[in-house]
């Protein structure tokens, strides 16, 4: 398990994917997937003129992890290529064939992890009100925007909405998540107008087909989410919003804006159904930059 184009790195990357094999008992599809990382890394140590392991320094390893994010890798692309490094290099050290292990200083690049993109309030008021209410989709795609934002529900679960799940007596709707996991989350007023005046208006024009689902395409079928992603970025584009905007957004932008307004990050967790709360915890540093930024810009003394 090796490569010939290494030079001297070829035989100890070798050993080390036998290692992960034999003594790590790790699945092909994981060694295959260490062992281009671990290739990509040794192939930029031999343009940065680097002969073998032994003369590695933090600051290739630093460097190697900055031209793999450049290149366009997801931050969880570049955490598992440090980790595969990190792994190399710990293993090479207790084989003896470094003197010191340069990487296990190196901790995944949490400066690089992508926070949510989030709107502002105001963002979201301009972005609600882009559909033109006086059309049958543009009902419809009030009531979708609405419930998105109201709820923070996932695209997959705004699709397959049923109009069974909504109770708008009661003002909440029920959401089938990840695993098939039932969680009923509070809608507001706003959100209950629009819906109320979809179901009016606009979705008895939409079902050809009977249907049960809440939100319906052109022709009435599933409305699916590649559609309501379309839908979502067209009528962003439309309220002159200048930042990429998804159904995922609005998912952000909710949660966010539940915590900057106080908030338990317990029931946000349990709205957005995350089965863990560091999950929804994300969110919690979200609000920490923009406390920074409002810091940075009225502070005297920032």
């Amino acid at each position: 398990m090796t490569d010939e184009n290494l030079g001297a790195m070829s035989e100890p990357v070798g050993a080390f994917l036998d290692y992960l094999a034999v003594e790590c008992g790790l699945a092909e599809q994981s060694i295959a997937a260490y062992r281009g990382d671990i290739v990509r890394f040794c192939r930029y140590l031999q343009v940065r003129k680097k002969a073998d392991f032994g003369s590695v320094r933090p600051g290739d390893i630093v460097g190697f992890m900055a031209r793999e994010k450049a290149r366009g890798q997801s931050v969880n692309s570049v955490s598992r290529a440090l980790a595969a490094v990190r792994m190399l290099f710990k293993f090479l050290a207790v084989e003896d064939r470094i003197e010191k292990n340069v990487a296990s200083p190196l901790e995944s690049p949490h400066l690089w992890r992508r926070l949510p993109d989030v709107l502002d309030v105001a963002d979201v008021e301009a972005l609600l009100a882009a559909p033109d209410p006086d059309t049958t989709l543009g009902l419809r795609d009030i009531a979708l925007l609405e419930v998105m934002y109201a709820t923070g529900a996932r695209v997959s679960e705004v699709s397959g909405l049923e109009v069974g799940d909504v109770n708008l007596d009661f003002r909440f709707l029920r959401c089938f998540g990840k695993g098939s996991k039932e969680r009923v989350v509070p809608i507001g007023d706003r959100a209950v107008r629009a819906i109320e005046r979809y179901l009016s208006d606009a979705r008895p024009k939409l079902d050809r087909l009977d249907s049960p689902l809440l939100f319906l395409s052109r022709t009435g079928r599933e409305l699916g989410r590649r559609a309501i992603w379309n839908r979502v970025n067209k009528h962003a584009r439309a309220a002159g919003l200048r930042k990429k905007v998804s159904p995922h957004t609005l998912r952000h932008s909710f949660a966010t804006h539940l915590l900057q307004g106080g908030a338990d990050l317990r029931a946000v967790q349990e709205m957005l159904g995350h089965a863990n709360i560091a999950t929804t915890q994300i969110y919690t540093h979200v609000d920490k930059d923009r406390l920074k930024s409002v810091h940075r810009k009225f502070h005297p003394r920032a």
